[in-house]
């Protein structure tokens, strides 16, 4: 399979849009909710998840952003809270977090660990 790939809802409403290249996911992927808001983004490399991703909530705000390095989580990867302020602030190498931060509800540094 190769080519432009897009996924549907029962109602038809677009569920995801991509690219397939010799039958595996390829470049930049993205998923939406069923009221056609962005729910996911992020790129795939030979069928795995490589790059930057973003995952996003209902009210548009941003839910968690991260990094893979095919499939596996690497580098820095954040989530957030309902209003928008930072929740955690990891850093992965080759899929194990070695530092994280977390943040009060109004996104002041409550802790930090370095592993």
């Amino acid at each position: 399979m190769n080519g432009i790939h897009k996924t549907y809802y029962s109602d038809g409403s677009l569920a995801s849009v991509g690219k397939y290249t010799n039958g595996k996911m390829d470049g930049l992927w993205k998923h939406y909710l069923k009221n056609g808001q962005l729910r996911a983004q992020g790129k795939f490399a030979n069928g795995k998840c490589h790059g930057e991703w973003k995952w996003y909530r209902e009210n548009g705000k941003p839910w968690q952003i991260g990094h893979f390095d095919h499939n596996i989580k690497h580098e820095s990867w954040k989530i957030f809270q309902k209003n928008g302020k930072l929740f955690s602030e990891s850093i992965f190498r080759n899929g194990k977090r070695v530092s994280e931060k977390r943040f009060d509800i109004k996104g002041k540094l409550k802790s930090s660990k370095i592993r």
